[in-house]
């Protein structure tokens, strides 16, 4: 079906409907994405109070082929919250749905409006003694409908999974305007398929998620963080096989840190405090969450003596207190920002098998020099295999200068993952800037699949068009 912009016409539909109040302004920040990149175009913005006014916008859109196009906290990386060409769209944001519904935490369980903020989910968790472990950078300002629509990970994966592992429920909108009520509390209901965990991760393109039913946990009664120095990545992936074999699933966090984070940090964000007099060529950032009884600290000393006999580790520090723990922190929090501000070529969310880890390293790097003179920032969470492998201007050149070689950046990268039978995106999903990747690196009868369904439940395409599946 072709499809028609969201017009004057159109609007006058929903005001007759929803009042005026639902509509409003389109400021910039619902035209731009956080790497600037792309330029999305807004026919109408509506911002929804209730699932019922959800349902309403759809089907009103589902009736007359207008593109519906959700939108959480806008901090998406892959182009999934705007739209750059077709028809001007509607733009539906849930950022007035942010209501905490119930929480049992007897059950370990809350339910959230989807435009609940990261942050206050986590601190409503916090206010009955629960937590709720999803953990990214931009937790101030993402949504949990967003999180769960591109299925989010986060430094707590290797614990506590992606926030597909951290749902139980689903309600959401679908393209024609049905409303599925899928909020159970139940864990364990084998009553068909699993459509709570086909929407997760579908970025928008088969249904508006409107709320969730999210798992809590106890919160570690002692938690310990550590950075250590190692000489290698293959030394980090030893020593996080000597931790488990320590503490078992006690490890909450395992990232690793390269050099060249900790020189942007100096170079454009010097208020950041750094553990280490001198910058090591790589690190890794370790927290433990242990029960009641268990020291932390004399665990992470264990820790560090066994990988010191392994010849794993060459210094350290241990946070003595919360103020050195958040200043460990920190460091990797502020890494992604420095990027930023920095500026790069190419960035990339990949994943190998973690064993692959050093080769993909040793691998990469000899192709990107190769191509130019350039810096590499590699980091992220090691303990499950993702890493964030970005390319950078050589000092004093601007990203600019190399737009002619940005391509052939990302082209080898990513080559050189599925070489490795890696994925092109391991958290930030594939929205509109990894369509291609997709299509040249994803399995065809999965693709194929994935067409069907959906066409099946979107036979007009107006959910998100042109995201995941090529419009």
């Amino acid at each position: 079906m072709t499809l028609v912009p969201a017009d004057n016409s159109f609007a006058e539909l929903i005001c007759a409907q929803l009042g005026g109040d639902v509509l409003r302004p389109v400021t910039p920040q619902y035209l731009e994405e956080p790497r600037r990149r792309f330029t999305g175009q807004v026919g109408l913005l509506a911002l929804p109070r209730s699932v019922q006014e959800v349902a309403i916008l759809v089907r009103l859109a589902f009736d007359l082929g207008v593109a519906v196009i959700p939108y959480g906290g806008g901090t998406g990386l892959v182009c999934g919250q705007v739209s750059p060409d077709g028809p001007a769209p509607l733009l539906v944001s849930l950022e007035r749905m942010n209501e905490i519904r119930e929480i049992y935490p007897s059950e370990n369980v809350m339910v959230a409006e989807a435009g609940a903020v990261l942050s206050d989910v986590q601190a409503a968790a916090d206010s009955v003694d629960r937590m709720f472990p999803l953990s990214l950078a931009a937790q101030g300002s993402c949504r949990i409908g967003g999180n769960l629509a591109t299925n989010a990970g986060g430094v707590n994966v290797l614990r506590y999974g992606n926030a597909r592992d951290l749902c139980l429920g689903l309600e959401a909108v679908l393209p024609n305007g049905d409303v599925w009520n899928g909020l159970s509390r139940l864990r364990k209901d084998n009553t068909g398929y699993d459509l709570r965990n086909l929407l997760i991760g579908s970025e928008g393109t088969l249904g508006i998620i409107t709320a969730a039913t999210l798992k809590l946990f106890p919160k570690p009664a002692r938690v310990g963080t550590a950075i250590f120095q190692v000489p290698s990545p293959q030394a980090a992936i030893s020593m996080l096989s000597l931790a488990r074999d320590l503490v078992g699933d006690g490890v909450s966090t395992f990232e690793l840190i390269h050099r060249q984070g900790l020189q942007f940090l100096s170079e454009v964000l010097p208020n950041v405090r750094q553990p280490f007099e001198a910058t090591p060529e790589w690190s890794v950032l370790i927290e433990l969450g242990l029960s009641d009884g268990q020291s932390p600290s004399e665990m992470l000393e264990t820790l560090y003596s066994k990988a010191d006999e392994h010849e794993l580790v060459t210094d350290g520090v241990i946070a003595q207190n919360g103020t050195q723990r958040e200043q460990l922190w920190s460091v990797r929090e502020n890494i992604p920002e420095a990027n930023r501000l920095i500026g790069s070529v190419s960035s990339h969310d990949i994943s190998v098998p973690i064993s692959d880890i050093p080769e993909f390293i040793r691998q990469g790097n000899k192709t990107i020099m190769d191509l130019g003179d350039f810096r590499i920032n590699c980091f992220g969470h090691l303990g499950d295999g993702n890493l964030h492998y970005n390319v950078f201007p050589a000092k004093g050149r601007d990203r600019s200068e190399y737009d002619g070689v940005r391509e052939a950046v990302k082209f080898a990268v990513h080559e050189l993952v599925h070489t490795f039978s890696g994925s092109v995106s391991a958290e930030h999903g594939v929205g509109r800037l990894k369509v291609h990747d997709l299509e040249r690196y994803g399995d065809p009868i999965k693709l194929g699949v994935m067409r069907k369904i959906k066409e099946a439940l979107d036979p007009k395409g107006i959910l998100n068009p042109g995201a995941v599946i090529r419009a």
